[in-house]
């Protein structure tokens, strides 16, 4: 990687534009889900997580960035947080009473982690805050990331992706491709590893757009002839036929 590393390194800052223009699409992506909400005018089949997580994750992303005084990830995070925001007031719009007591159910677990961790990192120890609050974002990043295989099983049994949202991968494996990148041009090995993770798990979850359409298979069903079942007693049987034959 030493070697990856003096070859991107004069481009650190090109990278770094780069994977915070991607990131701030990626953060708009969004919309797709919610234009999808729209059309169905209900939220509620469709998890919070996602805006929730987003939330969460660019508040944890901005200390993480304080930390390290990086100002493109201060910058990327500040945006994507003011974005996730306004989705997360759209999704609760659409949501039914029950969806909202749900959501608020969810809002306060995720508040509640937010702070703690926030606490964890005022208290830390300064040298190995850097390392470890990394290793925190890294494990919240491989848990919403990584969610749609929770639905593995399903995918396969219905031979279908529908529920999984495309535009949210394909940026994410964009997102993740770029950041590792800058990881590595900057020899940062908690960004560099972080992002290759994360590139695997969302390039595992786009390839089974390759393998399974969108839209459920239909099963094929018997054509219908017009008859509720076959009269066993009907005079084209060539049994019946022959014995009427004799008969005459």
């Amino acid at each position: 990687m030493d070697a990856l590393s003096d070859i991107l390194a004069p481009y650190s800052d090109d990278i770094a534009k780069f994977a915070g223009s991607v990131t701030c699409l990626q953060f708009l992506s969004g919309v797709f889900l919610l234009n999808d909400i729209r059309k169905k005018k209900s939220s509620d089949t469709y998890p919070a997580d996602p805006f929730l997580g987003g939330i969460v994750l660019t508040i944890l992303s901005l200390k993480m960035g304080a930390l390290m005084g990086d100002e493109a990830m201060i910058k990327v995070n500040v945006i994507g947080f003011a974005i996730n925001v306004i989705f997360m007031v759209v999704f609760y719009w659409y949501a039914s009473e029950a969806g909202r007591s749900k959501i608020w159910s969810k809002i306060g677990m995720y508040f509640t982690f937010t702070l703690g961790c926030l606490a964890y990192a005022n208290f830390e120890d300064p040298a190995k805050i850097e390392f470890r609050f990394g290793m925190l974002i890294t494990a919240i990043l491989v848990m919403l990331v990584g969610m749609p295989l929770l639905n593995l099983g399903k995918i396969i049994e219905t031979k279908s992706t529908e529920g999984l949202p495309f535009p949210l991968i394909l940026s994410g494996t964009i997102v993740a491709a770029s950041w590792a990148a800058y990881g590595i041009s900057i020899r940062n090995q908690i960004v560099a590893y972080q992002n290759l993770f994360l590139f695997f798990l969302s390039f595992v979850q786009l390839s089974l757009f390759a393998i399974y359409p969108t839209n459920p298979t239909e099963q094929k069903k018997p054509a219908d002839d017009g008859t509720p079942y076959k009269k066993l007693t009907s005079n084209n049987s060539p049994s019946k036929s022959k014995a009427n034959k004799k008969r005459d």
